[in-house]
């Protein structure tokens, strides 16, 4: 297992392409004006010991350098022992509705942006609980399975869309089915499906999938996204301004609306809650609060628990290569060059 302690410092790497365009853009500069001054000829005779080559050799070295010192400095690390570390905590598998609907700003800014920024908020406030993602609109994927890995979970989560599924469609039922698989039946903890949708079904009985979930002694909480009053889908041009609203076949205006009834009926049936979904309030902070109150279970994780750094493969090289950047001349072989010069004199007074 390998991991760089600081990370952080990886950005600088972005920079030495920079560098290499200005330095190429300097040469290529010097290189005209050398021409607008001189010809090749006269620069012979006046620098008759610079290399042409030298240079660009001694500012690669001196790019590797600063590359082998900003990785040192990121620190990698090996991890040495993997063992089972128990933690205590509940799964939560989060499914969200990506269909075209959750696109509506009923709830600002739009129904699938105010879910993406409580889930992110519900990471950030986690601490050894396990959680998944599925997504689902015509049919159900699992985004990422249950971890402890937040760093990942919010870089899944940052790429959500609505074109993450190409199904159109509100499949719930799928939607809890993928969700109770993607669950391991052997650890003894609490698990809970939180759907976030704007409860519009369409695909499959919804009811059914949540008995069998709740049979299993899953616990269902649901979040309306959106109000009973609907609201129109905006459409948007390749420039993202929007150019209409989604219309049905003969051009009116579709107006989506929450579907209360429906998901109040998903959480009755899991004993859970049903809350909705508005600008102003974090429902799954409130759903968390309610899960975190039950009595949590102990799970084992494989993890490396022990890092030895490695950042000496990167100083050692740095260091030579800079001690060879240094006593790298920019000239040609001198004495060779000051051969010549004297040759040339000799003729010349002959």
């Amino acid at each position: 297992m390998l991991r760089f302690l600081h990370e952080e410092y990886l950005w600088v790497l972005a920079v030495l392409p920079l560098l290499v365009a200005v330095a190429a853009v300097v040469r290529a500069g010097r290189r005209r004006a050398l021409k607008t001054f001189s010809t090749p000829g006269m620069m012979r005779r006046l620098a008759p010991g610079a290399s042409r080559f030298k240079r660009p050799v001694k500012f690669a070295l001196l790019l590797v350098v600063v590359a082998s010192v900003v990785l040192a400095l990121a620190n990698l690390q090996i991890g040495t022992r993997l063992e089972e570390v128990k933690q205590e905590g509940v799964d939560i598998f989060i499914a969200v509705d990506v269909s075209l609907s959750m696109k509506a700003e009923d709830v600002k800014p739009n129904r699938l942006e105010k879910a993406k920024l409580e889930i992110r908020n519900l990471i950030d406030r986690l601490g050894g609980d396990r959680i998944g993602l599925v997504v689902f609109a015509g049919e159900a994927f699992t985004q990422f399975p249950l971890t402890t890995d937040y760093s990942a979970a919010n870089l899944f989560l940052d790429i959500l869309d609505v074109d993450a599924v190409g199904l159109p469609g509100t499949a719930i039922g799928s939607a809890i089915q993928r969700a109770v698989e993607s669950f391991d039946f052997n650890e003894q903890t609490t698990k809970v499906i939180v759907i976030i949708t704007d409860g519009e079904n369409t695909e499959g009985d919804v009811v059914d999938a949540a008995q069998e979930a709740a049979g299993k002694g899953i616990l269902i909480y649901t979040i309306g996204m959106g109000s009973p009053n609907g609201a129109p889908i905006p459409v948007y041009g390749g420039s993202g301004q929007q150019t209409d609203f989604k219309r049905d076949r003969v051009g009116a205006v579709v107006v989506s609306k929450l579907d209360e009834v429906t998901l109040e009926k998903l959480a009755a049936i899991g004993k859970g809650k049903y809350f909705r979904g508005t600008t102003s309030q974090d429902e799954l902070d409130a759903i968390y609060k309610d899960v975190n109150a039950l009595q949590k279970k102990e799970f084992g994780v494989k993890q490396f628990t022990d890092y030895e750094s490695r950042y000496q493969w990167f100083i050692a090289p740095a260091l030579l290569l800079l001690l060879l950047e240094f006593l790298l001349s920019e000239n040609v072989n001198r004495r060779l060059s000051l051969g010549r010069f004297l040759r040339k004199e000799e003729v010349a007074g002959e």
